[in-house]
């Protein structure tokens, strides 16, 4: 998709990739509850909000890791437009796999956001970043970087199957997961 747009007397043209999803998005997931009832999983309410957005949403990329964050940080060197990334750290509260430079990899690589059953660190630093981070925990220790884990599998956690693709909402209200994108308009 292209975008035309013009300012003053200067024409612009913008590619889009329809795929991503608007980082300026609101998502509302109780409005989104009531509209698909039948569409939608609610995680239960297990995170806290680190990042600087608390709305944010798109397409699922799964890594199931426990206490080691190298496949974590290769992941997040890909294009990550309309992604939010899905780590199953085994809800581990002793090392920290997502931190302040992991959170700018992301944030350069246009991730929407990143959802960690597992803990955080850096949270003063992650709370200034335009980027949505949801964790279970806080704690200074990080994780080591040996590239342990697995990707794209389905995990449970939360009261749900997180399934690869699948799409999920996150707001300041709580995490809703579809194997489906939800017409938001």
């Amino acid at each position: 998709m292209i975008w035309v747009f013009e300012l003053g007397n200067t024409r612009y043209t913008q590619r889009v990739n329809p795929n991503y999803a608007d980082k300026d998005m609101e998502y509302n997931t109780s409005e989104l509850c009531d509209l698909y009832p039948d569409m939608v999983d609610v995680v239960e309410p297990m995170f806290e909000s680190y990042g600087g957005r608390s709305s944010f949403g798109g397409q699922l990329v799964i890594i199931k890791s426990y206490e080691d964050k190298g496949l974590i940080e290769e992941t997040l060197n890909q294009d990550g437009g309309g992604k939010v990334l899905l780590i199953d750290g085994g809800g581990s509260v002793r090392r920290a796999l997502i931190d302040l430079a992991i959170a700018e990899q992301a944030m350069d690589n246009d991730w929407e956001g990143i959802i960690c059953y597992g803990s955080v660190r850096d949270v003063d630093a992650l709370e200034e970043l335009d980027i949505g981070i949801l964790g279970v925990a806080s704690i200074p220790v990080a994780a080591p970087s040996e590239g342990t884990g697995e990707m794209e599998i389905p995990v449970n956690f939360g009261g749900v199957t997180f399934l690869p693709e699948d799409h999920i909402y996150v707001d300041s209200t709580g995490v809703i997961l579809s194997p489906e994108p939800l017409d938001i308009e």
